[in-house]
């Protein structure tokens, strides 16, 4: 009998074994699953809070037309809405023709402006001295072709996440034309006592994502016109396209201008030398210093104040996990983080009704 037990022994541990194995090959299973899941949750919500970013400036714009001219609120709703479509459309002729040009002139010359800022850096002291160390200085900037691929990479995100436009603007609709609806539907979930709190929670996010779409127009539309004047100014070519894109990328706060830079660079080092983009590069500068001192604090005085590192960290978290619409929108995530965090937990939990939202 002893015997029996003794043999059975090997058999009894590797089954315990192999079961705990398997447990372990299960949780790590279960954990993947639950990463992927969260991660697909979170680009849903990223595609609700550009939907919301389009839908309450919308409503509001509707909501003050109905206070002003007693039109019903549908019908306000639709001619705000028409007026938003009729301005972009009508941006879009009145600019086609130039700036289409200027793009295809931009992806010409923008190879060519790289080549000849790789041969002048080789022709210089440092360039010798990386030559000497054996640093390959196409090597260092991934080659033409490769730091090229980076920069068009950043576009062709853009049309990956433009591909996911036709569903917000949809539900960005359906937002707008019924928002008590689904208002309504998300404060049901939260216990009796505790709704009247969450309309004033809603009501502050909704107030605060409305300001920071406006404010975000206006430096996005500052930033565009300085950027042309100067351009103008300095005599550089495709001046038209480089300040759209400025323009275009402000939406992206702090890393926006950075980017902006990139090209505008290039090709003054291209046309004009070193002197030339030193002064594009005092012009970005100069834009982006007046649009931060000036632009930014009046017409964004009223909105929630966020600490510059706080938003630049959780541009790159946020960011590279989720490409560049999650970079473009980490702004008003960590606006609607701190908006909860103060009213949930500051005030309500701590009772500090003196810290300011």
């Amino acid at each position: 009998m002893d015997q029996l037990s003794t043999s059975s022994s090997p058999t009894t541990s590797l089954t315990g074994y192999a079961r705990r194995v398997g447990v372990a090959v299960g949780i790590v299973f279960i954990a993947l699953f639950l990463t992927g899941l969260l991660g697909t949750a979170f680009g849903v919500f990223l595609r609700v809070l550009a939907a919301l970013l389009i839908a309450l400036p919308l409503q509001a714009g509707a909501q003050w037309l109905h206070r002003r001219t007693r039109l019903p609120q549908g019908l306000a709703l639709l001619l705000v809405a028409l007026l938003v479509v009729g301005a972009l459309v009508g941006a879009g002729w009145l600019f086609s023709t130039r700036i289409g040009g200027q793009v295809q002139q931009l992806q010409q010359q923008l190879p060519q402006a790289l080549r000849e800022v790789q041969a002048r850096a080789k022709g210089t002291e440092w360039g010798q001295w990386l030559a000497n160390e054996n640093l390959d200085f196409g090597r260092l900037t991934g080659g033409g072709s490769a730091w090229m691929g980076r920069i068009t990479g950043i576009f062709s995100t853009t049309f990956s996440v433009l591909a996911d436009a036709y569903v917000i603007v949809f539900l960005s609709l359906f937002i707008a034309l019924q928002p008590k609806l689904y208002r309504a539907g998300l404060v049901m979930l939260v216990p009796k006592p505790g709704r009247a709190r969450a309309h004033e929670v809603l009501d502050k996010i909704s107030d605060t994502l409305v300001k920071w779409v406006l404010g975000r127009l206006v430096s996005m539309l500052a930033v565009g016109v300085l950027t042309a004047l100067g351009l103008w100014a300095l005599g550089m070519p495709l001046a038209w396209v480089l300040a759209l894109f400025a323009g275009l990328v402000t939406f992206i706060p702090n890393i926006g201008p950075i980017i902006s830079m990139v090209p505008a660079l290039l090709l003054a080092f291209f046309h004009g030398g070193p002197t030339e983009a030193l002064y594009v590069l005092a012009l970005y500068l100069g834009v982006q210093t007046l649009e931060s001192a000036a632009v930014s604090p009046v017409v964004q005085q009223r909105l929630i104040l966020l600490p510059p590192a706080l938003i630049f960290v959780g541009q790159l978290v946020i960011g590279s996990f989720t490409g560049l619409l999650g970079l473009t929108l980490a702004t008003p995530i960590i606006a609607i983080g701190v908006i909860l965090v103060k009213m949930l937990y500051v005030q309500d939990v701590l009772g500090d009704d003196a810290v300011e939202l």
